[in-house]
């Protein structure tokens, strides 16, 4: 069973950065589609980026040019660099495998 384990989010002042990281058990990162979404409490959660074994990436509108998804496949690892931050990238992130699994979720806040 594939296991997801997201870590680095936490508060930040609208402008700052954030790195999430989310380690995978297995060699899933190399082989599977990953990618990162984000819910806020009320809504859908949403696709944020995602990153196919060829390492082509898709990004959501509202934070492209902003956000960067990348993969370390010796560590097994996605990662999702945020810039730039505003409040309204305020949500949980989750770490997503396609089809196979999801992560526990991590906080991001952003203050104003």
């Amino acid at each position: 069973q594939v296991q997801l384990v997201e870590s680095g989010g936490g508060l930040v002042q609208a402008g700052g950065s954030l790195r999430l990281s989310c380690a995978a058990s297995g060699t899933i990162v190399s082989i599977n589609p990953m990618g990162w979404y984000r819910q806020v409490p009320g809504k859908q959660r949403e696709m944020v980026a995602t990153i196919t074994s060829g390492g082509s990436t898709n990004y959501a509108d509202s934070v492209k040019g902003r956000f960067t998804i990348s993969r370390d496949n010796a560590k097994n690892t996605v990662y999702l660099q945020m810039n730039s931050l505003k409040p309204e990238d305020t949500a949980v992130y989750y770490c997503n495998a396609k089809y196979v699994a999801w992560g526990q979720g991590t906080q991001v806040t952003v203050s104003s």
